[in-house]
Order: structure tokens, then sequence, then C-alpha cells
């Protein structure tokens, strides 16, 4: 289990338990600075003493052995994961470079040592600065809270009133230093993951580069270090979209904290002051009280915020009435009486305000009217998965496909929101709709992505609605990939049906644009980025939502990978759950499709250059647009009512329909056919293009990776063959005999 997200919301509730997980953060990052000054001194002695240069990597590689990763939320990504024992990996490298004793070290303390170094100071440091704020703080406004409570009701009003402000303005800036640290402490357990561990990648490259005798073991190493660099880029982009939405929730609690604290009308707790009477005199008690109103529970404990442990065990008890206590019979303010059934007499309790007061009683029942929280509508959204939407959004595919397909940074570089509003009001106006011109000048195309983009967000409620956000993410934690594309199918076929019809639109052309990223720069990974929080927006923004959006970029991904699958073919009968379904192979079916790999960039390779046959072969894959400019007249109704008469799933639809991708190479390829007909066993072949593998039983590789005992696979279009030492299967139509 990996440590808990800090909600903002619990920075105003401050909880015992909000502090207890503030302190796992806490002592997570103590363990951090201390495993980083380590390291550097690790790394210090390792560049220094050559003499002593194989018990300084012995030692490093120990420690790198015993540090693990703790990720916030309840599940790892595979890119999480393939992090978190990149340590380990790292560490057996080093341990089988020990016996080389001649090597040298060059660029270590730029490539490694001054990474760390201020990571620690700019990042680490700020949070110590951070907590040595809040702590001051939190002991600032207890004293000043405890010192106001004691005022005398008697005192004059305007005495009182001065005493009240004072108070509410240290609470609020208590309550800011809290969001802050907060935010602070998420941050950089998030940095964490990649400002460190990329240093450590940059030293062992350098090592293969300047030692010759580490070649051999660099040649080992190449795989792992393909999907690290992979899963650290990904992460990265995670982190920099997780960062903006945590940042801006922070902002939204900061200007309106009141809407966003956590009310229920079932519950409510939060500190109060307990009268406990002994012999001639009597105390007031801080606790920290939780009701629960169907059983009319309540609960006590005694905690300190100032030193943020326990003072005793819980008290609880069955609450039988609850009445407000007038100013006049008491010297405190905010105080009611409650009287419990299995406890004797009468408890009076002082609340932290006037509405922390009318909040209890409205809870408990209590003799004092209800209010209610007053907040403002919000305004419904102008789009609708209609008619009219589906001309509008298939009108912008077509100009993006057919003017700017293969423009760089294609949806993630947003335009100007004025010139979007203009595009999407005239656009949703039936009487100018028409007029709208979409190949002329005056719409850049990062205007229409960004059209779009707004559109998605402009509906009622997400494209994949949110009664199917939880399942979604759920099938993105799967252990098994093949798993995750078989419930996330079954899920999508539980869609309405405009939805679902939105949502095949959407993936073939984002399929499309993902066919270009050599030239756009949009893989797969980026798109999911771009439209993971769009598509699956959560109901209820929280920090723990939006640590999710990492596997909400995960679905898209799946999504735009397996388009034509999910949305052609009905799940299999019982859901993603389906054994039949689960035991098949990764990427294999029945119908012998040609395989496919992930299009994410292979930072650390450069790819071979291709002969002009290749390049041919290439061209004649690429994926072609069956679209027509007539299809998509935005006062045209004809055609979407073809489209939604069409079956399920079909995928013809007129005017809208993005070619299938073309056949394998090896049916083009006269080479490639030629060779892949002959049954020779044992023979060596040559990558033609990177593949990562997507399953145990695959081989990753890059362009110009030659494999040795190449044979047929007993899956259709697939070979298998042996890379340094390991066998597993092989794309039929990523590789040529040689």
């Amino acid at each position: 289990m990996g440590l808990p997200a800090l909600e903002f919301s619990d920075c105003y509730l401050d909880s015992p338990q909000f502090r207890e997980r503030l302190k796992s953060h806490e002592m997570e990052l103590e363990k951090t600075n201390k495993f980083i000054k380590e390291l550097i001194k690790d790394g210090k002695a390792l560049i220094q003493a050559l003499k002593n240069l194989s018990t300084a990597k012995r030692k490093f590689a120990e420690s790198l052995n015993e540090f693990k990763f703790q990720c916030i939320g309840d599940a790892e990504t595979d890119d999480e994961i393939c992090i978190a024992k990149s340590l380990q990996e790292f560490a057996g490298v080093l341990q089988n470079l020990e016996d080389e004793r001649t090597r040298m070290i060059e660029n270590a303390n730029d490539v490694l040592i001054l990474p760390l170094e201020r990571f620690r100071k700019e990042q680490i440091a700020a949070a110590k600065e951070a907590k040595k704020k809040y702590d001051k703080e939190t002991e600032k406004y207890c004293t000043v809270l405890e010192k106001h409570l004691s005022l005398s009701a008697k005192k004059k009003e305007a005495h009182l009133h001065e005493a009240d402000n004072q108070v509410d303005h240290v609470r609020q800036h208590f309550y800011e230093v809290s969001l802050e640290y907060v935010f602070k402490v998420q941050e950089v357990q998030e940095r964490k993951m990649f400002e460190f561990v990329e240093p450590l990648l940059a030293f062992l490259q350098g090592l293969f580069t300047y030692y010759h005798h580490g070649y051999e073991l660099a040649k080992d190493f190449n795989h792992f270090k393909t999907d690290l660099t992979i899963s650290i880029q990904n992460t990265r982009n995670r982190f920099a979209s997780t960062r903006s939405e945590v940042e801006c929730l922070m902002k939204k609690m900061k200007e309106n904290p009141h809407e966003h604290k956590s009310i229920s009308p079932h519950t409510m707790q939060g500190y109060l002051f307990v009268q406990e009477k002994r012999p001639f005199v009597s105390t007031w008690v801080k606790y920290y009280c939780s009701y629960h109103r169907e059983p009319k529970r309540m609960t006590l404990m005694l905690f300190d915020q100032k030193s943020g442990g326990k003072n005793g065990d819980e008290e609880s008890f069955t609450l039988k009435s609850c009445t407000r206590r007038k100013t006049d019979s008491i010297e405190k303010r905010f105080c009611f009486d409650i009287e419990a059934v299995d406890r004797p007499g009468v408890i009076t309790m002082q609340a932290l305000s006037e509405e922390d007061r009318r909040l209890w009683m409205e809870a408990m029942d209590g003799r004092e009217p209800v209010y209610t929280l007053n907040r403002d509508s919000q305004n419904e959204a102008m789009a609708q998965l209609d008619v009219i939407g589906f001309n509008i959004v298939t009108k912008f595919i077509y100009a993006v496909e057919t003017r700017g397909i293969d423009e760089q940074g294609l949806y993630r570089i947003v335009g100007v929101n004025s010139r979007v509003q203009k595009l999407l009001g005239l656009a949703m106006d039936p009487k100018t709709c028409a007029d709208v011109e979409l190949d002329s000048t005056e719409w850049e195309i990062k205007t229409i992505t960004s059209a779009i983009k707004h559109y998605l967000r402009m509906l009622p409620g997400p494209l994949m609605t949110y009664q199917y956000q939880r399942n979604f993410i759920k099938a993105a934690k799967l252990d098994n990939p093949e798993a995750r594309v078989a419930e996330i199918h079954s899920i999508v076929h539980r869609l309405p049906e405009k939805n679902r019809q939105m949502l095949e639109l959407l993936m073939k052309h984002l399929a499309k644009v993902a066919s270009h990223h050599q030239q756009n720069l949009m893989t797969v990974a980026n798109l999911g980025v771009v439209f993971g929080p769009t598509l699956l927006r959560p109901q209820e923004e929280t920090v723990a939502a939006i640590m999710d959006i990492k596997f909400q970029n995960i679905v898209v991904e799946i999504l735009i990978e397996n388009h034509e699958r999910i949305f052609k073919d009905m799940p299999v009968s019982g859901g993603g759950q389906g054994t039949t379904q689960l035991n098949l192979p990764r990427r294999r079916s029945a119908d012998a499709k040609a395989p496919s790999c992930s299009e994410r960039p292979l930072t650390l390779f450069p790819t071979p250059t291709f002969s002009e046959k290749d390049k041919a072969v290439e061209k004649r894959n690429s994926v072609v647009v069956n679209s027509s400019a007539d299809s998509v007249n935005c006062n045209s109704t004809h055609n979407w009512t073809r489209l939604n008469n069409l079956p399920t799933g079909d995928g013809d639809h007129d005017g809208l329909q993005l070619a299938k991708p073309s056949q394998p190479n090896s049916l083009q390829n006269p080479k490639v056919r030629s060779s892949m007909s002959t049954s020779t066993p044992l023979r060596k072949a040559r990558a033609l293009y990177a593949c990562k593998a997507e399953h145990d039983s695959e081989l990753s590789f890059i362009a110009g990776t030659v494999f040795d005992n190449v044979h047929r696979s007993r899956e259709p279009g697939w070979l298998e063959g042996t890379l340094d030492g390991k066998t597993g299967l092989i794309p039929e139509n990523y590789v040529e005999f040689v």
C-alpha cells in the first residue's frame, strides 16, 4: 500500500487522521533526504577513490537496493512499477562491475552529483522550510484560538467583534499555510520519481560509454534502459498535467474555501471544547469529535494539535438530545448542551464559532432552525450529443485531417481562447454554422483542435460518463494488459449509444493523428495525456482523483491502440472477466490479425536511416483519410441520420470513416513475402522498425537489431527468435530475413 493522498479539504478539518497521513509523508521525505545524502556521499567516493573503487561501488549498489519507492495512491502504473524497480536493477549492474577495477569516471559530477544536490537543496529543503512555517502557524493558531474562546461573553460587543476578526485572520492564514505545505509535500513526493532516478540512469550510461570493459554489460542492460526511459518520459508528462490540476485545485480552495469543505448532512466532525466539572472548578478540554447521524453515535478523542499525538482512548455514546445554550446562562460563547442515552448528566460543549455551532446542531437535530447552504446553480452546458454536435465534431475533424495532421504539437498547443469561443459560437448557431469555412486561413489548426477539446468539456457530463469513470480507472489498474483491454472493451459497450458513437468517431481520428507521430510528435502516450482528463474527468475534484489522471491517460491510450477491436467487435459474454479472452496470449486473435506495437518514442536510440525501398513500404502502410468535404455540411442532418441507423460498432459511417490500416508489410513487400514463404528454420533476421514488448513472451528491440534462430511461431503473424540469449516472439511484418 502506497502513501495516502493528502486532500486539501482536510487542511480545513485538520483531523488526527490527516495529521497522521501528513506525518507519514514527512517521514518518507526525511528517509528520501537521508538516502540522497548517502547516495551523494557514495558517488563522490566513487569518483575520488580509484583504489577503493570496488568497495565504493558495492556500498553504492547496496544503498540503491535497500531503498523502496512509495507511490501516492492504491495502485501503480506499469511505468511507475518500472521506475520503482529501477534502483534494484541499477544495483545489479554495479555489482556485476565490481571486478572491473580499471574504470575511469568522467563527467560523473555533472550528471550525478549536481542534480541530486539540486533536488535536495531546492525541493526537500523547501519542504522542510514549509514544515517549519506550518508548525509555527499551527502553534500560533491554537494559542490565539484558545485565548479567544476564553473571552467572557460579557465583554463589549465592539471588543468581541474585533477579537473575532483577529481570530478569523489568523485562521485564514493558518489554512493558507497548511494548503501550501500539503501541496509542496506532495509535489516533492512526485518529483522524486524521476528527478533522482534520471541522473542515476545518465551516470550508468556514462559508465558504458567511457569504459570498454562494460560493453557486454551495457548490451544486456539496453532492454531495461529502453523501458525505463519510456516510463520516465511518460511519468514526467503525467506529472506535468497532474501538478497543474493539483495547483488549480489549491487555488480554488484558497479563493472559495467554504465551497470545497467536505460537509455531509449525515456526519459532522471537528474540534470542540468540552466542559469538565470538578470540585470547586470547571475546565474546558479540547476534543476531536465525530458524529454519525444514522446511529446517533458521538465519538470524542483527546488530541493535541501542537504535538500531533493522542492523549487518551476514544470515548463514544449515543445521542439523546441537543439544545442550544443561551449566552446569558454561561460565560462562554458558541455553547450547546447534549444528553446521552448511555451516559448520565448533561455535557456542555463549545464550538469554534457561531457557524460551527449551527452546523453541529443541524447535524444533531438540535433545537435550532435548520439552515441550508446556498450554492449558486451552475449554468447548464450548451453542448449536447445531438445532430448539431456530431456535425460540428465531424467538420472539425475533417479540417484537422485535411489541413494540419502533420502540424507539430497537434492538440497539445492551445489556441487563443477568444478565437476558440468565437468558432464554437458560430458553429453551434444554426443560423451561422453553414457560413463557417474551416478551409480558410482565418481559422488556425490550433484553434480548431482547441474547439474540439472545449466542446467535449462543455458537455453536461464527460463523454465516458461519471457513472463508469471509476470502472474505467479500475480496468486500467489491472495487472494483465489483455485483461485491461477486455474490461475496457466491455465497459465501452455499456456506455449510452450517443456517447459510444462520439467516442468511436474521436478514437478513429486520434489513431490517425498518432499514425503521423513522426511528423506531428503526438504519440499515443501524448494524446492520452491531452485527452485523458477531458474524457474521464471525475465528478468530485480531489487530490486522489487528480492522482488517477495517469490511469485516465492509460484508458485513452488503450482506446486509441485498440479502437478497431473495441468498437467493431462486441465484447465476450461476461464482460472483461470472460475466462476465454483472458487466457489468450497478449495481442493474439483468432482472426490472425497482424500484430501492432506501441508507438512511443525510444529517446535513447536513434532509428537508423531506412533505404528508399523501406521508406516506400512504410509509406504504403500509412492510414488514408476516407472522408469527403461534402459529408460534413453543418446543415445536413441526412448524413448523421444514416450514421445513427447503422448497427452498433459497424465503423463504416458515410463520410466519417478513417480507412483501416493497410495490410502488414510482409503481404506488400515482395522481398519480405518471398522470405517469409521459406520455411527454413534457424535463420537470421533484421528489424526494420523499433518495437516495445507488451507481454513477457515478446521481445523489445530497435531498428537494425539482428535476431538469431528465427523460425515461424504457432501464433499467426508472429515469428520466434533469440536476442541476447532470450527467446521470444517478434512481429512478422517488422523484420526481414538476412
